[in-house]
């Protein structure tokens, strides 16, 4: 352990000096040289995109029950649409499930259609009768109560209730730990130690794989006991070793069960960057691809959250979140940051080999989900 932490803190110094680039880490985007009937179906969609298409698949839209739209869809080619409780609230289970049928089918390449079910406080479907008689119940009772084998079958309730309604993404599960009922983010925790909480997630994402929907590990690097970013800025001053010996686990079980995708959080992490919340931070970023091997797709969290508002050194804050290496910019403010970054890789900000190389983790994931077989 103590030859890691040596490693990881030089690695740390090297990303600050900018050693260590987000571009390029996966090689080219598409291999000309692969014979076109051996290429994937993600890579051969990638080459027939205009920059306007591979942009707008970097987009995870946040709708409400009035701003979800066809004609956007159409106009803008988002890559996904984030589903909130207003949403399911204004409709029955019949209607919910027509109107996120109808989304898909205005989309040229189909969507991911995403929810937060986490159980317990955050559930933006089950919280309303027409959809389950009561809402799923947080992962901490249901450890108390059923051990791991209790979180396993609510993971494929959830999976197969989302699934039935057109729902694909649950962005679940939550791998941040505590043991302080006082903290913010502890009831939407296990609640237990390292251990329990990364045994937790693997169990939870195995399920969902199985189950062909797709999950996300939250919030990156690890939310400990600081602030909700919802309505201001965290710092977390822990040191690196703490990250590495505990918070880092459960995103390290989760990536070796296979999740598809890491969710950031908003908090400065003083250890990793002092400067920038996690989610516009090069070096956070790059810790997550090199020292925890993650290839998938990385996602910001809301973009709109008052937390990351003033961190984006003049840009728009959605060509700061791609400099910084994220995959899929979770936003409802796309009608204006979709056009910012387009005009940031015509003008140069943006290599079009980072967007490349995002919008193939985008369109993967929608391939291992099944989502492209028709295409």
């Amino acid at each position: 352990m103590r030859k890691r932490i040596i490693a990881v803190a030089a690695f740390v110094i090297l990303a600050g000096a900018g050693l260590f680039l987000v571009p390029g880490m996966l090689g080219a985007a598409s291999d000309d040289s692969v014979p076109a009937e051996q290429q994937s179906s993600a890579a051969k969609i990638l080459k027939s995109m205009t920059l306007e298409e591979k942009v707008g698949q970097m987009f995870l839209v946040c709708v409400s029950s009035s701003t979800a739209s066809k004609d956007d869809i159409a106009a803008y080619h988002p890559g996904g649409y984030l589903f909130f409780a207003d949403f399911f609230k204004s409709r029955d289970w019949d209607s919910a499930k027509e109107a996120i049928a109808s989304y898909q089918k205005a989309s040229a390449i189909p969507m991911l259609m995403a929810v937060d079910e986490e159980g317990g406080t955050v559930v933006r479907v089950s919280k309303f009768p027409a959809y389950r008689p009561a809402p799923f119940d947080a992962p901490g009772d249901i450890y108390q109560r059923g051990g791991l084998e209790g979180l396993r079958a609510d993971a494929r309730e959830k999976s197969d209730l989302l699934l039935s309604l057109g729902i694909n993404v649950n962005l679940a599960p939550v791998c941040d730990m505590t043991e302080d009922k006082e903290d913010f983010i502890y009831p939407r925790t296990l609640g237990q130690d390292k251990g329990k909480t990364a045994d937790y997630v693997s169990a939870v994402v195995e399920e969902m794989n199985a189950k062909k929907i797709g999950s996300a590990l939250k919030h990156f690097p690890g939310y400990g006991g600081n602030a909700d970013t919802h309505t201001g800025i965290a710092v977390d001053h822990r040191s690196y070793e703490a990250f590495v010996s505990g918070d880092f686990l459960p995103f390290e079980a989760g990536i070796a069960a296979g999740a598809p995708c890491v969710l950031m959080s908003h908090n400065i992490v003083s250890c990793m960057d002092a400067d920038k919340p996690a989610s516009l931070s090069q070096n956070v970023h790059n810790i997550l691809r090199k020292e925890l091997a993650f290839d998938k797709v990385i996602l910001t969290d809301d973009l709109s959250m008052e937390g990351v508002q003033g961190y984006c050194g003049g840009d728009n804050i959605a060509v700061a979140a791609v400099n910084a290496g994220n995959d899929l910019l979770c936003t409802a403010d796309y009608k204006e940051q979709i056009p910012a970054v387009c005009q940031a890789v015509k003008s140069g900000k943006i290599s079009m080999e980072q967007i490349d190389q995002s919008v193939l983790r985008v369109l993967q994931w929608k391939e291992d989900l099944g989502l492209l077989d028709d295409i």
